[in-house]
């Protein structure tokens, strides 16, 4: 829920996309609040810095108050969206309400960015049966012709947010992303190999380069470092 104001949402965006239209090879999707959507999209050109959504609801039409359909973002050419992060599930988001959304999203047209990950790193592997549960439950129906409609994120919740007292190292989540493909691959076979897997978790310009230099994480979903144009600069540089 963050910028507080529409000036500062086009600021962080007209900062962030000066660096990211210069990259080739990277790819920006900024997940803004829906009510700035509007004016932002009036400063998105081209294909290497564009829109995407936090939230979606799972019908594309009905009596939900408040809620955002699929088919609306679509129709208004945002082509990600954002399902399961560690914050809407801290609000009372369940597997099955998840896998509702990723379905609707997928039949919508999005790219959906789909987030799991443990509360707590145990010894006893505890976490590692929590992520399969929650990939699996959010993957149920879904297709193997829709899988490249699907990029995973792991963002463990003990390394989110303000109170974080770090990072997952980059080993770490080396090791989700490897079981994550796993995953993939026993439910669609090799297919399920190519789907993205994306880490977050307190990244920013000083770790963000020891995660993508890691040959099985794809990318970064950044919270709090995105919110700075100088410092998200420099991690897209640092994406290359």
């Amino acid at each position: 829920m963050n910028p507080g104001t529409l000036n500062e949402a086009k600021h962080i965006f007209s900062g962030i996309k000066k660096v990211a239209s210069t990259l080739r090879n990277v790819q920006t999707v900024i997940c803004a609040p829906f009510v700035y959507f509007g004016d932002l999209k009036k400063l998105v050109t081209g294909h290497r810095c564009v829109l995407g959504a936090q939230n979606m609801w799972i019908q594309n039409d009905g009596a939900y108050t408040g809620e955002i359909s699929p088919v609306m973002l679509k129709s208004l050419e945002f082509n990600y969206g954002i399902i399961g992060h560690s914050e809407r599930r801290a609000m009372g988001e369940t597997n099955e309400l998840i896998n509702k959304k990723v379905i609707g999203g997928v039949k919508a047209g999005l790219i959906i960015v789909l987030c799991v990950g443990e509360k707590v790193r145990d010894n006893e592997g505890e976490y590692i049966k929590f992520i399969t549960e929650q990939l699996k439950n959010a993957l149920n129906g879904v297709q193997k012709k829709s899988l490249s409609q699907v990029i995973v994120a792991y963002e463990p919740v003990w390394a989110i947010g303000k109170n974080a007292n770090n990072s997952a190292s980059p080993d770490e989540a080396v090791e989700v992303s490897i079981l994550i493909k796993r995953i993939l691959v026993d439910l669609y076979g090799k297919d399920g190999g190519s789907v993205p897997v994306l880490y977050g978790g307190s990244v920013d310009n000083k770790n963000a380069h020891e995660f993508l230099k890691k040959e099985q994480i794809d990318g970064l979903l950044v919270g709090r470092a995105s919110l700075d144009p100088k410092i998200f600069g420099e991690i897209l540089k640092g994406s290359q």
